[in-house]
């Protein structure tokens, strides 16, 4: 298995970074990143709790900025000084907690922050009708038919209310979407609907950034895999030159997976050996009450 180079991916990269490392004083959290995601494709960040992909993701949204390396845009280098400024250049970032309110409708949290206005006397106030419609219509291009854009978004399941946040960052232009573990607290039905609403921004040539440390849905919807264990790649990978088993390896770190199966394997043998052992006791001590009933008086 080989990693893969920008051969065959068309285009200019929508985001890149080139040798980026990110240190928090003595703390190395990223060494030496290079990964570019382009138009219509799904990249997976592929690793396990600690692997620094949190840091990676801060990084690409403008809350941390690069200690060494390059981050462009489009060919073009840029510093991203707060969120803002990486929501400006499209790259909307969804994150686990969704950052929704869930008393709220589901028309005021797809444009918290963003909110239309109409003109009422001297005063703006939030255009409910306006936004109930936009939101209703751009759910429905990605497949959700609302009961009612007025309802509380908490009423809607883990899965819907992802679905939401994706058409929201859709809706205000993003090129690229960054996926924070969107299914990692959803069952298996709502995983999948989910990884439908992916797969639906890939056709609309968006870049998606997919983060998670289930290899089994980032394989479903993945065309690239980049792998990270403690702040430092394994590289990125093209689906046809991997497999599951060997991102799964790679996560674990290879060598710490194989020397884990080797300790599993004693501790099984030595269990059992005790177990034989009991049994065979066990055995003696029956045979012995059978052969002397009543034992010493």
């Amino acid at each position: 298995m080989t990693k893969m180079s920008a051969v065959g991916r068309q285009g200019i990269p929508l985001i890149e970074l080139d040798h980026v490392d990110k240190t928090f004083g003595p703390v190395v959290a990223l060494r030496d990143i290079s990964l570019g995601v382009y138009p219509g494709e799904v990249h997976c960040l592929l690793g396990d709790n600690g692997a620094g992909k949190s840091t990676l993701i801060k990084t690409l949204s403008g809350v941390h900025q690069p200690s060494r390396g390059e981050l462009r845009i489009e060919g073009r280098k840029v510093v991203f000084e707060s969120p803002r400024d990486a929501i400006n250049a499209g790259v909307a970032t969804v994150y686990q907690d969704l950052a929704m309110l869930p008393l709220m409708s589901i028309a005021r949290n797809f444009f918290l922050g963003r909110e239309i206005t109409r003109q009422v006397g001297p005063f703006k106030v939030f255009d409910m009708d306006t936004a109930s419609r936009i939101t209703r219509e751009e759910l429905h291009k990605i497949g959700i038919d609302l009961r009612d854009p007025d309802q509380a978004i908490g009423t809607l399941s883990g899965g819907e209310r992802q679905s939401v946040a994706i058409a929201r960052a859709i809706y205000f232009g993003a090129k690229v979407l960054i996926l924070d573990e969107p299914t990692s607290a959803l069952g298996v039905k709502e995983a999948a609907v989910v990884l439908k609403y992916v797969l639906q921004a890939r056709a609309r040539h968006l870049g998606v950034i997919f983060i998670t440390h289930n290899v089994h849905h980032a394989w479903a919807v993945g065309d690239t895999f980049t792998v990270l264990n403690r702040g430092q790649s394994y590289g990125t990978f093209a689906k046809e030159a991997t497999n599951r088993e060997a991102l799964l390896s790679m996560m674990a770190g290879g060598e710490a997976l194989e020397e884990l199966s080797v300790e599993l394997g004693e501790i099984a043998h030595t269990d059992r050996t005790a177990a034989a052992r009991s049994e065979a006791a066990a055995a003696r001590a029956l045979h012995e009450g059978a052969v002397h009933p009543g034992g010493h008086g």
